[in-house]
């Protein structure tokens, strides 16, 4: 029965995605949500348990945010900021004591400020960095740079097949502009398509 719900929320969350794309391809930027394994992988060795703040931006479906609720401790502030007003809903319904904020990730520090927070210790990003316009990418970049305490990380991916892409370079320098620290992850083969991630440092 377990697996029969797993299957069945797999599908739901398959059609929301896909209805969003279609209607708004750019701000979406995939055809499919990201895989529990990509999500294991981006918060394994995080250390969620004992961070005082920790941040999602373009949560989408809730992939990470699953995992993410499971890691943190009691005592951790943790939100969200989407920009869709249908993944908003549907992750407010599937999680109730997820606090999660319809805007842009460009306003993270404001957001941060409403919970009286001056830092967060990590970010984890699933928005479609290569069909973001360059001056929107600058701004959330800012935001994110702005908000991560000393040594923080951010977490987010790319896709293997895109890699060598010229939009996925210029990513990667713009990543390595504004972290003191880059790393990239083994390819997560299990998810569809391959992804890997960048943990980077500030």
């Amino acid at each position: 029965m377990h697996k029969i719900r797993n299957l069945r929320g797999s599908f739901v969350d398959q059609a929301r995605f896909m209805g969003a794309f279609l209607r708004r391809p750019v701000s979406v930027g995939a055809l499919s949500p990201s895989s529990r394994w990509l999500a294991r992988a981006m918060v394994e060795d995080c250390a969620l348990s004992t961070a005082e703040v920790v941040v999602e931006l373009g949560p989408g479906t809730g992939a990470f945010t699953r995992e993410i609720l499971a890691e943190i401790g009691k005592q951790t502030t943790f939100f969200a900021v989407e920009l869709s007003p249908l993944f908003t809903r549907s992750l407010r319904r599937r999680y109730p004591t997820l606090i999660v904020y319809n805007d842009s990730a460009e306003r993270l520090l404001d957001y941060l400020a409403r919970h009286e927070k001056t830092a967060v210790n990590h970010i984890f990003c699933g928005l479609p960095w290569a069909s973001l316009p360059l001056d929107v990418q600058e701004r959330v970049f800012d935001a994110i740079v702005g908000a991560l305490a000393p040594g923080g990380t951010f977490c987010t991916f790319g896709y293997l097949h895109a890699r060598r892409l010229p939009n996925a370079i210029r990513f990667r320098q713009r990543l390595e502009g504004h972290f003191s620290e880059v790393a990239c992850s083994t390819p997560v083969w299990r998810n569809f398509p391959p992804a890997f991630i960048y943990r980077c440092r500030k």
